[in-house]
């Protein structure tokens, strides 16, 4: 058998050695999580924070090589390396290369993106597989929305700075800080730490409240209809 068809064999689950490989990588990313919020302890003894960092580089470790691997055992490597699974796995190791042998604060942000190592548990789960591949079907619908969303978002800043500003320029200093009413009152939640008080500013957050209602139905719907689809047709080749 050539190294290949071996390294195949390991990252499947065609085999038993490839379902017990795929079930300690399971293992590792569930006590890598753990291992991340244990970090967060604030009276951590330091020798188990050293402990933790060894394990740390252990499981990066291992999650590279697991990366490598698929890579390797691809037939179509780049079409694997852009593909979402591919993403996720260089996600989930990438904020450790990039803060090693750095101590600057504004990089340790990419340690956030450990937590995306809970999204490789998706490659083993039919169910997460299913919802991976329904964004697939419609990411070309979701990035009309985001872009659709992101404007909307930039046009009730403006409108409320306007109306806000001259009221209370603590509040809406600019439009920039008013991008945070504009995400609060888009996505319905209103925290109310921020508010007009004109009444111009009321009817606009009322048509923007409105807006928000209406604009909350359209993913999920897009998702719902995608989904549903998807179910159908695999029960459709399972038939056949």
């Amino acid at each position: 058998m050539s190294m290949k068809a071996r390294i195949q064999n390991l990252v499947g689950e065609e085999t038993s050695t490839g379902r017990g490989f795929n079930l300690f990588i399971k293992a590792l990313i569930v006590l890598s999580l753990i291992s991340i919020s244990l970090e967060t302890l604030p009276d951590i003894d330091p020798l188990f924070k050293r402990i933790l960092n060894k394990f740390e580089v252990f499981s990066v470790a291992i999650f590279t090589v697991e990366y490598l691997f698929r890579i390797y055992a691809a037939n179509k490597k780049r079409e694997f390396i852009f593909s979402f699974y591919g993403i996720i796995d260089l996600l989930a190791i990438l904020p450790f290369y990039l803060t090693l042998g750095f101590d600057l604060r504004s990089l340790r942000v990419f340690r956030l993106l450990r937590l995306l190592r809970i999204m490789k548990l998706g490659r083993y789960n039919a169910a997460m597989n299913r919802l991976a591949n329904t964004f697939t079907s419609i990411k070309q619908e979701l990035v009309i929305f985001l872009i659709l969303i992101s404007f909307l978002l930039y046009i009730s800043a403006i409108g409320i700075y306007y109306f806000e500003n001259p009221v209370q320029p603590e509040s809406f200093r600019s439009v920039f800080h008013s991008l945070w009413w504009a995400v609060a009152t888009l996505t319905t939640v209103g925290y109310g730490d921020v508010y007009p008080v004109t009444f111009g500013g009321r009817v606009f957050t009322f048509v923007i409240l409105m807006i928000g209602l209406g604009l909350i139905s359209v993913p999920t719907g897009l998702i719902a209809s995608a989904l549903t689809k998807g179910i159908a047709k695999e029960a459709e080749n399972d038939e056949g």
